[in-house]
């Protein structure tokens, strides 16, 4: 447990920026069960709350998140059935955490510090955006325990290229934050102290923008990516048409055109 009590921090800006803090430190932020359980909870209030235009996910403590709690998933192998309920419980439970975050209307940004493993790792590739530390590292060590990362997988292969998500999964090797941003886990890398100010300038630049318009492209952009070239296309037209129709794109492109600043309305 945390030294405060709570394992997970919020903290809402006047500028609509939430920040949810993994603040578990003595588990090294592992998502355990009841950090899956505040986090995916978080994640649905920030995409319900009109208060809320960026989510920052950071973390406490020298870890940015180690993954599944190992000795609660290993406490579980005393059940009658040798754990399988309780496994798929979980496993279920931080899937549909990844899925929330992906499906969040608000734009989630990743400040990660220290090192992302396992779980952890697929936290990060579950964010729309990630800046890390140049301390920070990441990998997915699951081979080293005899336990292969299949559903960090699932998120790191939808960031970078075949080939080094496998590299990272085969050897489950540590990858460096510089080497993680030259094969798009992360954006970016940043010195340490200069971290917190960086994540803060780039969620306070897309906190400025329409709220309904960055919904409307992140919903957008997932479901595209799933398609065909053409049924995707086809999807994203009748998104802009949708899309032009709306208050904001209006008052949007006027105030554009009559080079004055735009004031949304968010609809």
């Amino acid at each position: 447990m945390s030294q405060t009590g709570e394992i997970l921090l919020r903290d809402l800006s006047q500028d609509g920026i939430l920040r949810l803090t993994l603040n578990d430190t003595a588990r090294r932020n592992a998502l355990s069960e009841a950090m899956l359980a505040r986090l995916g909870a978080a994640i649905a209030d920030a995409g319900e709350t009109s208060a809320v235009r960026v989510v920052v996910l950071a973390a406490n403590g020298p870890a940015f998140c180690a993954g599944h709690d190992l000795k609660e998933m290993t406490a579980g192998r005393d059940a009658p059935d040798g754990g399988r309920a309780y496994f798929a419980k979980v496993m279920a439970a931080c899937s549909g955490v990844m899925q929330a975050i992906v499906t969040c209307p608000k734009p989630v940004i990743a400040e990660v510090t220290g090192i992302a493993t396992a779980a952890g790792c697929q936290l990060v590739a579950s964010c729309d955006l990630a800046i890390a530390a140049q301390s920070a590292r990441f990998s997915t060590p699951g081979v080293h325990i005899g336990l292969f990362c299949s559903t960090p997988m699932v998120a790191l292969s939808r960031n970078v290229a075949d080939k080094h998500a496998m590299e990272m999964l085969l050897t489950g090797d540590m990858t460096s934050a510089e080497r993680a941003a030259e094969i798009g886990l992360v954006n970016r890398t940043v010195e340490d102290g200069a971290l917190r100010e960086e994540v803060m300038s780039l969620a306070r630049k897309i906190a400025s923008k329409s709220s309904m318009t960055l919904a409307t492209g992140k919903r957008a952009y997932y479901a595209q990516r799933e398609m065909p070239l053409g049924e995707a296309y086809d999807y994203a037209s009748r998104i802009m048409v949708e899309n032009m129709l709306t208050h904001d794109a209006e008052e949007g492109i006027g105030s554009f055109i009559g080079k004055r600043a735009p004031s949304w309305q968010d609809r």
